[in-house]
């Protein structure tokens, strides 16, 4: 009978001690996040500005976690060829993607059939950066401001030129916003490379073009900024003038915006702690250098502010968009 006992009662003990791991394993916080390796698609091709400064937050945001952050690239194809790799990764927050601002806001207005929905299917988690386009062109060339631009195109309509680098991007929809609202009629050179594009504006083959100060930067002197498509001048070009002071119109406004998403329907803690840890990589010096290198500007907003203003920018593009009347298939 004392030996039934004594195994009776060490199965008791047994017992206790298994529903007590169990129960503190309850109890206990999951795992942190993330708890294997992180991809996040891009657009972009190795070596473009978006490209190199997602890089340089992985970097941190892989310190920071512990675990290997793979930027995976899939230019091409209007952003559609990363967006459907993106679409079979994982619906937990271990696959992200980094977008453009038309992705979420202006190609449902352009394409009659989309091969995502930029409601159903992304999370916006953390926006990245943004930038204010200038008009550039060569600074060996005719062209001494925006003014004599425009007066050029109304003299000859339709033989003054412009590039970007495809057809539907920011840069081309905001200079089709520019020639409506001056009434202006100019040929659109389309690119596929943006280096290609800006080589040809910084030796005169082609007119002008919208881009980026990291574009003047890159051609070193070649290229000159005549006007930056913004309410305010740039404070790293004061001395440039807005559109509206170059003598184009008042209010026009040509930028881009980038942001990382997650599938819909990942965990609200998950998207909380990436949006703060890439608050943070983006506050970290390294970071901040590099933006300013590049003429880009970090970009935060808490998650209804960023709600409302892809709300306000879907709004905004809707309407340029109608005015432009530019239709892609």
């Amino acid at each position: 009978m004392r030996n039934i006992v004594t195994h009776a009662l060490k199965g008791l003990a047994a017992c206790t001690v298994l529903w007590a791991a169990s129960a503190a394993q309850a109890q206990a916080p999951s795992q942190a996040f993330p708890t294997r390796p992180m991809h996040i698609t891009t657009p972009f091709s190795a070596g473009a500005v978006p490209e190199v400064m997602l890089r340089a937050v992985a970097d941190r945001l892989q310190r920071k976690w512990g675990q290997p952050v793979i930027i995976d690239n899939r230019p091409g194809g209007h952003g559609f060829i990363a967006i459907g790799a993106f679409k079979r990764g994982a619906p937990d927050g271990h696959d992200l993607i980094q977008l453009d601002s038309l992705h979420l806001t202006g190609y449902q207005h352009m394409f009659k059939k989309l091969p995502y929905d930029p409601v159903k299917d992304f999370e916006p988690l953390a926006p990245l950066m943004r930038t204010s386009f200038f008009v550039l062109t060569s600074s060996n060339g005719k062209y001494k401001s925006l003014g004599d631009i425009l007066a050029a195109a109304r003299a000859k309509p339709g033989q003054l030129n412009y590039g970007s680098w495809g057809v539907g991007n920011p840069v081309h929809l905001g200079t089709a916003v520019l020639t409506t609202l001056t009434n202006t009629k100019m040929q659109h050179v389309v690119y596929k490379d943006a280096n290609v594009l800006y080589t040809d504006v910084s030796t005169g083959q082609v007119d002008f073009a919208l881009g980026t100060l990291a574009a003047v930067r890159a051609f070193s002197g070649r290229l000159v900024p005549l006007a930056v498509a913004a309410p305010q001048r740039h404070a790293d070009a004061p001395a440039v003038p807005t559109v509206a002071e170059a003598g184009g119109p008042a209010g026009y406004e040509a930028s881009g915006w980038l942001l990382l998403a997650a599938p819909k329907g990942v965990s609200p803690a998950v998207a909380a702690q990436i949006r703060r840890d890439v608050q943070e990589a983006l506050a970290h010096p390294d970071v901040a250098a590099i933006f300013a290198s590049t003429g880009y500007e970090p970009f935060t907003l808490a998650p209804a502010a960023l709600r409302a203003y892809i709300a306000a920018e879907t709004a905004r593009y809707a309407e340029l968009i109608g005015k432009t009347k530019i239709e892609m298939d």
